[in-house]
């Protein structure tokens, strides 16, 4: 008869470390991570014409859409405005470009505390959450930002009937503010998936917890697109919150793959 092993599992490689040691992996690990943002940043320098032109593309079609007099204007109200926005716009591009370095790096920093199954996940970890964020990046480009700015200018236009003219002329700085919180909180909320995820790897939550959940996600899913959804649209409202719960029954799907099995502790006799 043959019986099942009951000792539990350890990190691999469990070595101890000082306060003083891993003091020292974070800051090694921080120096690499700088000198990645700082490059990128570099990079994002270079080509900060390139991605501020992007970035004005939902402002100014939906001007031209929403057949507004004049053309579009963004203003500066002092000399120096126009370089701190482009340092802006280059310090976004550094992070969001060393984004897989930086994950990789932190990943790195608490593996050897992990059990070599969890390890294994570190390739797709840095892979999905990358490929999240820049999901997220584009659905803010390509679905919130025009929608949002096309109410924003249909506003406008009804002010504008009463034979006041009524026109937008951003500042730079509110401009950049403003489109790129969109950006960046749309990418985080696509890192749902890789969150759940994690959380069922660690066993904080179970797959058949979250699917027995999917009925108050469905809800709140609901009342977070009627929060956010400008003027009511209902259009807008069920594409932010179809794609907030796609997001979610995707977690699910993913934890019911990745989540560990329970193991029988107890030998089966022939």
């Amino acid at each position: 008869m043959t019986t099942a092993s009951t000792e539990p599992e350890t990190p691999e490689a469990d070595v101890k470390m000082t306060i003083w040691e891993h003091l020292a992996e974070f800051r090694r690990r921080l120096i690499k991570s700088t000198i990645a943002v700082i490059v990128c940043m570099i990079a994002g320098w270079a080509f900060r014409l390139q991605i501020f032109k992007w970035l004005r593309v939902p402002f100014e079609n939906a001007w031209a859409s929403s057949h507004l007099p004049g053309v579009p204007e963004i203003q500066t109200l002092s000399a120096p405005d126009i370089f701190a926005g482009y340092l802006e716009i280059a310090l976004l591009a550094g992070v969001v470009g060393a984004a897989p370095i930086v994950l990789y790096q932190l990943w790195a920093f608490i593996s050897p505390g992990l059990y070599s199954r969890e390890k294994k996940y570190v390739i797709p970890f840095v892979f999905f959450s990358t490929s999240l964020f820049a999901t997220g990046v584009c659905f803010a480009h390509y679905v919130v930002l025009p929608f949002a700015y096309s109410y924003f200018f249909s506003l406008l236009s009804q002010a504008g009937d009463s034979g006041t003219l009524i026109t937008s002329k951003p500042t730079f700085e509110y401009f950049l503010d403003f489109t790129t919180r969109v950006h960046i909180v749309c990418g985080v909320v696509f890192e749902l998936p890789l969150f759940i995820s994690a959380l069922s790897v660690a066993r904080v939550v179970t797959p058949m917890q979250l699917f027995k959940f999917s009925r108050w996600a469905i809800l709140v899913g609901f009342i977070i697109g009627a929060i956010v959804t400008p003027g009511g649209d209902v259009t807008f409202q069920f594409i932010v919150s179809g794609a907030i719960l796609a997001l979610y029954f995707l977690s699910v799907g993913i934890s019911f793959v990745i989540a560990p099995k329970k193991k029988s502790n107890d030998a089966k006799g022939p």
